[in-house]
């Protein structure tokens, strides 16, 4: 098996307040209570004593890392070196057994509980949760007591982000495709906001918010996933501060949006203080950590364009040639009446294929449950222990997964140019575009109507109504027959247990554009589709508050699995205190009065891409953003380059 679940954050404080000795402990009360003399008391049985086995491993693995240092210790001549060894040793024995008593044990504690997360799952997206929450009140006494100097705490901050870099998988051929550069995205979350004693909300940016800011902004690295929880009382100084990060040109931070998480959060059945404390997790999608079930995405990403493709022609693949869903319509024929009998062969298409999804998830789930229990991890996530079953089994206390789409922007301007060139201006009929498309606008005459398509109608990225609403219409269709399904945990323990929509494609835009036929919006076959809800590559004309204006138009109160959108800026757009001021402007505009899900920025040249396309030794160093991670772009197929290198370079 190449891939578990994860897609999570667990109760890191937890385990930092009582400690590997505490919480074997706790698992002994829950397993002392607990009557086996029932088939489900048993069951539990069965259960607490997986995870005592599990966690008396972990604690003799923490401690040959002890035993390790010490050996090393023991040769090492440099004094400095000497010294680190031995408190390497000295905290690595201590966090084997009892909770953390400075910064350094903390943070060396959270690092052990994320590498023993990734080698129980293998799979990827385990992430953090608010570091900046749970680490700093270790981090400011040690400051205060000057128990810890600045400098090494960022040290000790970027170490740990070195470490991330060594964890990996193998993955097979098509998941190295949609995951570009091998990224396991280990997000780390911080800003936001937090509860206060009288329940009020208030800005939760502290010193380690900024420490950990400025260590991965020296490091630019492409671990961890940095995320900055966004609100409308943001600290100015530190969104500025984020800016100058970005500035850097290694894709982050990236921004999600508490105007929106949170509000619908608590319309899903979420607790209000929960809410308060979700975080990001992997690429854009949202969770709260130590209670939100295995998968907030899906197992299966659903091809808007191939299927609009089969909606166009009698339910027929235009890939394969296979119709799963047949009907009597097609261009070639010219059978389409008018313009909503599109809208209503694409209805009928999409909802057989999110069905179709929704099987694949199932059977995941049912052998993932299975085969892959996840013991560790469901020690530290609520209410596993006290139910007496894993997270698969339904112990957690939220439970929901987004289904993954890929070509949201490709189906809004494919219909945008059906339903203006062909219906509303008939400059093209509809024998016309189907013979085009069917050899590839190959040709002059199909090349010429290739143009129109391109230049002639509406595209999504531009705050044009006759595409934006369009879009949102087809989408809305998806949205709705998704919330009709329930996951393998729904009435076994969590509140939820269903689906909703989540936009995050990675990089899978690409090798499934290479096996997607012709679209009605001019792309050319095999050629990569709109990646997560960004415009198609160049399509974008307006600028990014066009982009923004579109964007918004989206339901993203529905999408609930975030709304991912990339933008590439000219490092020029960002130079001066006016531009960074008017960019944080331009980000306070969309997440207070569009309510946008996230945002995040390439701020890299067209021609430094290219440079380092054709000169990779020479750029080695050069991390992007791909989709909702950062990689290294020499890492990179040349596909892969290619689709970031042909976003629109925005000014401001």
């Amino acid at each position: 098996m190449t891939s578990g679940d994860a897609h999570l954050a667990v109760d890191n404080e937890k385990i930092l307040k009582l400690g590997m000795n505490g919480l074997i402990e706790e698992v002994r009360q829950h397993r002392s209570d607990n009557d086996v003399s029932t088939f489900d008391g048993l069951k539990k049985e069965q259960f607490y004593k997986s995870v005592e086995i599990v966690l008396f491993a972990i604690q003799e693995h923490m401690v040959s890392y002890a035993d390790l240092a010490e050996r090393m210790a023991q040769d090492e001549e440099r004094l400095q070196r000497k010294s680190e060894l031995m408190s390497i040793a000295e905290n690595c024995r201590h966090v084997a057994y009892e909770a953390p008593q400075n910064f350094w044990q903390a943070l060396q504690l959270s690092y052990f509980v994320q590498l023993m997360l990734q080698i129980e799952s293998n799979g990827h997206s385990v992430s953090f949760g608010r570091m900046d929450q749970f680490l700093n009140d270790f981090y400011v006494r040690d400051i205060n007591e000057d128990k810890i100097e600045y400098g090494f705490a960022l040290e000790l901050l970027q170490s740990c982000w070195l470490k991330l870099l060594e964890v990996n998988k193998i993955r097979s051929g098509a998941h190295s495709k949609a995951s570009a550069g091998s990224p396991l995205y280990q997000n780390v979350c911080i800003g936001g906001q937090k509860l206060n004693e009288k329940g009020e909300a208030e800005d939760a940016v502290n010193p380690l918010s900024w420490a950990i800011l400025e260590s991965c902004g020296q490091l630019r690295s492409t671990q961890p996933n940095l995320s900055v929880r966004y609100h409308e009382n943001l600290n100015q100084e530190f969104l500025m501060g984020c800016i100058e990060v970005i500035k850097c040109g290694f894709g982050m931070p990236a921004f999600n949006n508490d105007e929106i998480v949170i509000p619908e959060f608590i319309k899903l059945g979420v607790e209000r203080e929960d809410a308060y404390n979700y975080a990001s997790i992997g690429c854009i999608e949202t969770a709260v950590p130590g209670k939100w079930g295995y998968r907030c995405t899906g197992m299966s990403f659903i091809n808007f364009a191939r299927i609009l493709l089969a909606a166009l022609n009698e339910g027929v693949d235009a890939t394969t040639g296979k119709a799963f869903l047949p009907h009597d319509k097609s261009l070639a024929n010219g059978s389409f009446g008018n313009f909503d009998e599109i809208m209503a062969s694409w209805a009928e298409q999409i909802r057989y294929y999110t069905r179709k999804s929704i099987e694949i998830d199932t059977v995941v789930d049912s052998v993932l449950e299975q085969q892959a229990h996840d013991i560790f991890c469901s020690s530290l996530v609520d209410d596993c222990l006290s139910r007496g079953k894993t997270v698969k089994e339904g112990g957690a206390k939220y439970d929901w997964v987004s289904g993954l789409q890929v070509g949201i922007a490709n189906l809004g301007n494919s219909l945008a140019a059906i339903k203006h060139l062909v219906f509303d201006d008939a400059q093209i009929t509809q024998p016309e575009l189907a013979k085009a498309l069917a050899e590839d606008f190959d040709g002059t005459e199909n090349e010429q109507l290739r143009q129109r398509l391109i230049n002639f109608a509406p595209k999504f990225g531009n705050d044009d109504d006759a595409v934006d609403n369009l879009l949102a219409e087809a989408y809305q269709v998806y949205i709705e027959e998704l919330d009709q399904f329930v996951n393998t945990r729904h009435g076994r323990g969590p509140i939820g247990g269903g689906y909703y929509a989540g936009t995050s494609s990675i990089s899978a835009n690409v090798p499934f554009g290479a096996s997607t036929m012709a679209t009605p919006d001019g792309r050319k076959a095999t050629t990569p589709l709109a990646e997560g809800a960004s415009p198609s590559s160049g399509s974008d004309r307006l600028g990014p508050t066009a982009v923004y204006n579109s964007v918004g138009k989206i339901q993203a109160n529905k999408i609930l699995g975030g709304v991912l959108l990339n933008q590439k800026l000219s490092p020029a757009a960002v130079e001066s205190d006016g531009d960074k001021l008017k960019l944080s402007m331009l980000i306070r505009t969309f997440f207070n009065h569009h309510k946008g899900w996230h945002v995040q920025y390439n701020i890299v040249s067209r021609d430094t891409l290219l440079a380092a396309k054709k000169n990779p030794e020479q750029y080695r160093d050069l991390v992007v953003r791909v989709a909702g991670y950062s990689a290294f772009f020499t890492a990179l197929s040349p596909d892969a380059q290619d689709d970031i290198i042909a976003r629109t370079e925005h000014e401001l």
